[in-house]
């Protein structure tokens, strides 16, 4: 026969007498009434307007100016002829014209905008093959299925890069003008060193071969252009070789998938080593020269220009200020209608 259990019976499973386990520790309930629950909700409403009025000064003071181009002016007559798909490989170029009011002090930023334009569905997202991206020969002339249909072109080579998202690049190119009277001039911008340092260091490399000697273009000799690429990866900026391939700027920029339909992305950022930049963008008159190459009627999409000014808080954004004062308000609308019902009815408590 086994041996009885030791402490066997209906109180075998009791917690010890402690006074942890028997709940017998010292504890506070706060009683909250109006002396210390209004002057709370009154400093939590004036901390939140002060900061609403403080950060809605700070995007008042930075510029932004926005021209859309998707068929103004000039542009009318390449938006037209992009609506045909056999004119996709002729060039279109077109000029808009545009004047700033105010001087836009400081770094000014140049971006490309699409409207309409849905990055974030998940099928698009996902088609890529980030193997690829990084480097990895394997990856190379194999790319993933998610790539597809995406994936090899009409002579039935792998495409690189391949998938939706690097095959809807977008490929317009700008060049803004300065007119004064001194005459017209190209506006400088750096167009290096716009993209994450951690995409252009880790997330995006060329791949690697051991014969130094190649050429990119041997290196990618046996892949594919995207379907609606102009120019193979390879080539992407012929006036620095150092900024082809997976490790291109712009491509990398258009790979890092915006979260919503309307979005801008960096192009360039103004050199200021040159006159009359030094202090900005100057008042006046300007034109931007566009080779016009990216369709947007499939999708009933628009195209648009910024210029843009940035402070410590970031661009001109009103979301945040305003989130600020519309909270402020309403806590103060609280404390208010709290502060009434306590002249009206006396005391009153909330014991937790």
């Amino acid at each position: 026969m086994g041996k009885a259990k030791a402490n066997a019976g209906p109180l075998a499973r009791r917690p010890d007498n402690s006074a942890f386990k028997q709940q017998r520790l010292p504890a506070w309930s706060p009683m909250l009434t109006a002396q210390t629950v209004l002057p709370f909700f009154y400093g939590m409403a004036i901390v939140c307007v002060l900061l609403g009025v403080w950060l809605l000064v700070t995007v008042q003071n930075t510029h932004e100016l926005k021209v859309d181009y998707t068929h103004t002016g000039s542009c009318d007559k390449c938006f037209e002829k992009r609506k045909d798909r056999a004119n996709a490989n002729q060039s279109c170029n077109c000029t808009v014209v545009f004047n700033i009011e105010n001087t836009f002090k400081g770094d000014v930023f140049f971006y490309y905008g699409l409207i309409n334009f849905h990055q974030n569905l998940r099928q698009y997202m996902d088609s890529r093959d980030d193997g690829q991206m990084i480097g990895r020969n394997k990856n190379l002339k194999n790319p993933s299925s998610y790539c597809e249909p995406f994936i090899k072109d009409k002579n039935g080579l792998p495409i690189a890069p391949c998938g939706a998202v690097a095959n809807s690049m977008f490929n317009d190119s700008f060049t803004l003008l300065y007119h004064s009277a001194a005459g017209s001039r190209v506006v400088p911008l750096f167009r290096k060193g716009i993209t994450w340092y951690t995409d252009k260091n880790v997330k995006f490399r060329n791949p690697q071969v051991e014969n130094k000697t190649l050429t990119l273009a041997q290196v990618f000799e046996g892949t594919g252009q995207p379907l609606y690429w102009q120019k193979p990866v390879y080539d992407l900026d012929p006036w620095d070789r150092n900024n082809n391939g997976f490790i291109n700027e712009d491509l990398i920029v258009w790979m890092r998938e915006a979260a919503f339909p309307n979005f801008k992305k960096l192009y360039g950022v103004l050199n200021r080593a040159i006159e009359p930049f030094t202090d900005g963008l100057p008042a006046g008159n300007y034109s931007v020269l566009i080779s016009y190459n990216f369709p947007v009627e499939y999708f009933q999409g628009r195209k648009e220009v910024v210029l843009s000014t940035v402070s410590w808080f970031g661009g001109q954004n009103n979301f945040l200020p305003v989130a600020y004062l519309v909270t402020g308000c309403l806590i103060l609308l609280l404390a208010v209608i709290l502060t009434a019902v306590w002249w009206k009815f006396g005391e009153f408590s909330v014991d937790f």
